[in-house]
């Protein structure tokens, strides 16, 4: 089913004020380890003295940030990770000069290796290193502060760039996760958005249970989400805060607005309204002043994405008389349709790189998750469940995220797919999830 008509039919429900708990965050599954990856070694952080901290010893600190980047590496299946349980501990000079014969002996072909150390103002100097075991050359390392209660952050930090020295691509760890949280009974289901960490920890809801929510979209910086809320059964674009909950809706107007996609540098968003019984994309500077309308044909326009360097924009719309694949210039010019053939396609996402575009794809059977260039060319589908639908881009460009319902209970479920294929992964959430956002890399 695609996001259009996952609208249409969140036009006719109703919110409910009820709300389940929420048990602990979970991570991602952990999928299988590819053919050739490399084996890498984790051994808990070394601290070169041993100090308390508001977070707890230096000590057990530097064995959760070795614990944090062991699940990181592994979610990924880019790597056989080893430790830090069960692998032998160092000193701390060995940081920077790993005695690798032990290590060889051992059978680590990449090592990591990092420090954690108390400083005066309380707070943690965090340092990680990559290793090649083999010709003793160091492929990543990476230094910074941070206050000891986020040494979590500062884990998922080191990930980045240990993933970037083995991959050669960007990191996706310290990013978060908006997700339309699912809860009560089909006949009046609870919709809210969320927020988490890329594995899972500091779950957050950032809107009530007063009014039906969907279609969560995480500003570049991640302190804001645009999301469409439906109040009175109409929807209307809103903007939240997520640091404080303050929200504010996108335009005065009582026009239907929905599908909000910020603009790669934060300053414009694109949304849908409905005026006249016409569907068309607009553009607004996140600071408010007059929409500009960039369609104009009949029929319905909607879920905008832009490209990476903001110069075009992918939308999906019915003009042709069934959904397909439209891309035009950031000011509305040169629209011209991508997708082809039978089949009914929506919820375009533009990859992070700039190759590639992620949809969903529907026909007879139903619908999956897919990939294709911006000129419509090498086409291919990740997924064929049947009703998968809502992909958005890890900051690595390498993953998406997307959701799909159980074919028993029809309770959604996200779920990750790398783009180079292998078999979707489940992403445990506290509630049921639906329409995901993946944020860039913290900054």
């Amino acid at each position: 089913m695609l996001k259009f008509a996952l609208l249409a039919l969140a036009l006719l429900s109703s919110a409910a004020i009820a709300q389940e708990a929420v048990p602990a965050s979970q991570t991602i599954v952990v999928p299988p380890v590819g053919k050739g990856v490399p084996t890498v070694m984790i051994p808990p952080l070394a601290t070169p003295t041993v100090k308390d901290t508001s977070a707890g010893s230096t000590a057990t600190i530097g064995l959760q940030v070795a614990q944090v980047i062991a699940a990181d590496l592994r979610s990924t299946g880019n790597a056989l990770v080893i430790g830090p349980d069960n692998v032998r501990s160092y000193a701390y000079p060995e940081v920077t000069g790993p005695l690798f014969s032990s290590w060889r002996t051992l059978g680590a072909k990449m090592l990591v290796t990092g420090f954690v150390q108390a400083r005066q103002d309380g707070r943690l100097t965090v340092g990680c290193y990559l290793y090649d075991v083999g010709t003793a050359r160091e492929l990543a390392r990476k230094g910074f502060v941070v206050d000891a209660d986020e040494w979590r952050r500062g884990a998922h930090r080191c990930s980045d760039a240990i993933y970037t020295g083995l991959t050669d691509k960007p990191g996706m760890f310290d990013s978060r996760i908006a997700y339309v949280a699912e809860s009560g009974p089909a006949w009046e289901r609870i919709k809210r958005i969320a927020i988490m960490d890329a594995d899972g920890s500091n779950h957050q809801f950032v809107t009530g249970a007063t009014a039906t929510a969907i279609g969560p979209q995480v500003s570049p910086d991640g302190d804001h989400i645009a999301y469409t809320a439906f109040v009175n059964r109409s929807p209307q674009v809103r903007i939240v805060d997520t640091s404080n909950g303050a929200e504010q809706p996108l335009i005065s107007n009582a026009a239907m607005t929905f599908s909000p996609a910020f603009a790669p540098d934060g300053q414009r968003i694109l949304f849908s309204m409905a005026v006249n019984g016409n569907t068309d994309i607009y553009a607004l500077a996140v600071g408010g002043g007059t929409p500009q309308r960039l369609t104009v044909t009949p029929g319905a326009d909607t879920n905008p994405s832009f490209s990476p360097d903001g110069k075009q924009i992918v939308f999906e719309s019915d003009r042709s008389g069934s959904p397909q694949l439209y891309v035009m210039n950031a000011d509305g010019s040169g629209q011209r349709r991508i997708s082809f053939g039978g089949n009914r396609y929506g919820a375009p996402a533009w990859s992070p790189s700039g190759d590639w575009i992620a949809f969903s794809r529907a026909d007879a059977g139903g619908s999956g998750i897919g990939i294709m260039t911006a000129a419509g060319t090498d086409e291919k589908l990740l997924t064929q469940n049947g009703l998968d639908d809502g992909p958005s881009w890890a900051p690595s460009g390498q993953m998406l995220i997307f959701h799909r319902p159980d074919p028993a209970t029809g309770r959604n479920a996200l779920y990750t797919v790398p783009i180079a294929g292998g078999d979707p992964r489940r992403v445990l959430t506290p509630q049921d999830g639906s329409d995901p956002s993946w944020s860039a890399v913290q900054q």
